[in-house]
């Protein structure tokens, strides 16, 4: 912390009194903050800015177009989008009728499209046809017949060429005048609105379904850890993540912040944006603020107006957080999950390099963490163990699947992480590893057996291995291990092609070794860490 920083922060959370309100839905806020503050700008995009009335009328007329288009409670409303206001608006809008609101991540392949919205059964998709350079009129027809849930899809851009599709024109239209408060009405806090999409080891993603008090309680909690003042966040994560809609999005939201968009990742783009904008909270996957801090500008851009940078979803180097301090009067680190909805372990109030750089920080009152061993049994100071959630927060489990619900929580209700932790004799929480082989590239999970399924569709590939191996900037990277059909030979470039053919860029392996045969273990399963070891 600088000495004499304005911004310094309480070692423990605020008091009620001095956290944002507490309103029953996450839709409720526009509304709340276009009667206390109208004027203040809700969302920027490029040159254009919408105040929170203007948020509110939108989302209002969003809603009533979802309702004359014959969504009900319950029903699914899926966005194809980058992050930009589309989002913003189409997501309150479906929270607020009693949808379940799920974003679907632009680099997404058909066979991933294909997978979530199949699994979802959206009643209607807003998209757009086009973003950069990409095309979607093939994948928005695939989906059109092979998800026949879809009753429509809304262009947010050009035309769609389906026969279900209309313009965002003619489905506001459709709404005018429909009585929008009956509806809103029947929603309560714990009715589920959105759906965030985490694969498991299986390959198989499961859809963690989060409800209203989720999203408004752990954004409460943030800001009483953090209170940004007046809050002014970048957001260019992508919409089907839990940092992008509940981290930033949701907790900006609920403490009547200013949400900047921008469509992609772009380190110029962000640190120009830094005193264009006045951006007062910053953050992003460590990956990503490497990035940012070793391009050219970094050293000559205004932070004066930066009071937090934060980081999520891995550990940061030392140079990295270094280099951060020496721009910014605090930054702090959190540990969460998209099943525990927001995070539950923080830094706050830390100039100790050590806590930064070797934890994940500490509980708060609001929230009741353990580390448990394979029983769920204390475990001591020091030894490793499971990290453990117990509260009404966290998700209400997974989207049409019993089974993993069940197996995501003990018998006494403490949400198992699969993270592996050790408690440091300051209290702090130390991550040391995962209890399944997932892995984390730039701050995105990657789970080896989905990238392993669809190696061994290639017509070379008898068995593939997936294993994370250290990274300088990625912190973690995919590398394959490939056992040939007999009489193939596999070429590593025509492997990386075909990956890429079928899932997002983040999860294509960075390496790929071509093996006569895999090391087994005694069961006949491969022995990744037999793996591992030949990397090192």
């Amino acid at each position: 912390m600088t000495a004499g920083s304005p911004f310094r922060r309480p070692h423990r959370p605020l008091p009620e009194a001095s956290r944002p309100p507490r309103l029953a839905r996450i839709s409720d806020y526009p509304h709340y903050w276009a009667e206390h503050a109208p004027d203040r700008e809700a969302m920027i995009f490029g040159a254009s800015r919408w105040h929170f009335a203007e948020l509110a009328d939108r989302v209002d007329a969003c809603a009533r177009g979802l309702i004359a288009a014959g969504i009900e409670p319950g029903d699914r409303v899926a966005t194809l989008s980058p992050p930009h206001p589309d989002f913003y608006v189409t997501f309150l809008a479906a929270a607020s009728v009693g949808a379940i609101w799920l974003g679907l991540n632009p680099r997404y392949q058909i066979r991933e499209l294909d997978f979530v919205v199949n699994d979802a059964t959206p009643a209607l998709i807003f998209t757009r046809s086009r973003i950069d350079e990409r095309a979607y009129q093939a994948e928005l027809a695939h989906l059109a017949d092979h998800g026949p849930s879809v009753g429509r899809f809304v262009e947010l851009d050009g035309p769609v060429p389906l026969d279900r599709s209309q313009t965002w024109d003619a489905f506001i239209a459709a709404g005018a005048g429909i009585d929008l408060d009956a509806r809103c009405a029947t929603v309560t806090s714990r009715h589920p609105c959105l759906i965030v999409y985490t694969s498991g080891t299986t390959g198989r993603p499961k859809g963690a379904m989060i409800d209203h008090h989720s999203l408004v309680h752990v954004a409460r909690v943030q800001y009483a850890i953090w209170p940004v003042a007046p809050i002014r966040a970048l957001n260019n994560l992508p919409i089907n993540h839990i940092g992008c809609v509940g981290d930033i999005t949701c907790d900006s939201l609920v403490a009547g912040g200013t949400l900047v968009f921008q469509e992609r990742f772009d380190p110029a783009e962000m640190l120009a944006a830094i005193p264009r904008e006045r951006i007062s909270f910053f953050g992003h996957v460590p990956t990503a603020l490497q990035l940012v801090v070793n391009h050219p500008t970094f050293a000559s851009t205004d932070f004066s107006t930066v009071q937090l940078t934060i980081w999520e979803g891995a550990a940061a180097p030392v140079d990295l957080i270094e280099r951060l301090r020496a721009r910014c009067p605090e930054v702090a680190n959190a540990y969460g999950m998209t099943e525990t909805v927001g995070s539950v372990t923080f830094t706050f109030d830390s100039n100790d390099i050590d806590v930064l750089a070797d934890s994940v920080g500490w509980p708060v009152p609001d929230y009741s963490l353990r580390i448990a061993g394979p029983e769920g049994e204390s475990i001591e100071a020091g030894t490793p163990g499971e990290i453990q959630v117990q509260g009404d927060f966290v998700t209400r489990g997974y989207w049409n699947r019993p089974e993993a619900t069940q197996e995501l929580f003990t018998p006494d209700g403490w949400l198992k992480t699969g993270d592996l932790a050790v408690l440091r004799p300051d209290g702090a929480y130390k991550l040391i590893g995962r209890l399944k082989e997932m892995f984390k590239s730039g701050g995105y999970n990657v789970y080896p057996r989905e990238i392993e399924q669809v190696l061994e569709t290639h017509p070379d590939v008898a068995m593939a291995a997936v294993i994370g191996v250290a990274d300088p900037l990625y912190q973690e990277v995919g590398h394959a291990f490939i056992m040939a059909h007999p009489g193939r030979t596999p070429v590593a470039a025509d492997l990386e092609r075909h990956c890429r053919a079928g899932l997002a860029n983040y999860k294509v392996p960075k390496q790929f070794t071509i093996a006569a045969e895999l090391p087994l273990l005694p069961i006949g399963k491969v022995d990744k860490q037999a793996l591992k070891a030949m990397t090192r």
